[in-house]
C-alpha cells in the first residue's frame, strides 16, 4: 500500500491505526513507524536500517527479555512491496 508518508504494511493487521513505512536508502532497507493516534511515533523516530533492528533484537535476547523487535519490522515483506514499486 502507498500513501503520502510512501510505502507501508501493518505490522499487526489487526491494528491497522499503526503502519510500518518502509523505503530503499542507500542500498539497504529501512522502517518507520506510524501511528494514527499518536503522532510523536513519527515525528520521534527517524529511518532505521534493518541491520539496527537486528543489532536490538540481539541486545533484547541477550538481556533475557522475550520481546523481539524484529516481529514489527518485516524485512521479507518490505522487500516483495519494494520490489513492486
Amino acid at each position: 500500500m502507498k500513501d503520502q508518508l510512501g510505502v507501508y504494511y501493518y505490522p499487526n493487521p489487526q491494528h491497522p491505526e499503526a503502519r510500518m513505512y518502509v523505503r530503499r536508502f542507500g542500498g539497504r532497507v529501512e522502517f518507520r513507524m506510524w501511528h494514527q493516534g499518536d503522532q510523536s511515533v513519527w515525528d520521534k523516530h527517524n529511518w532505521l536500517p534493518y541491520e539496527v533492528i537486528e543489532q536490538a533484537a540481539a541486545m533484547f535476547k541477550a538481556s533475557g527479555k522475550a520481546s523481539d523487535p524484529t516481529s514489527l519490522y518485516d524485512v521479507s515483506v518490505a522487500e516483495r512491496l519494494l520490489a513492486d514499486e
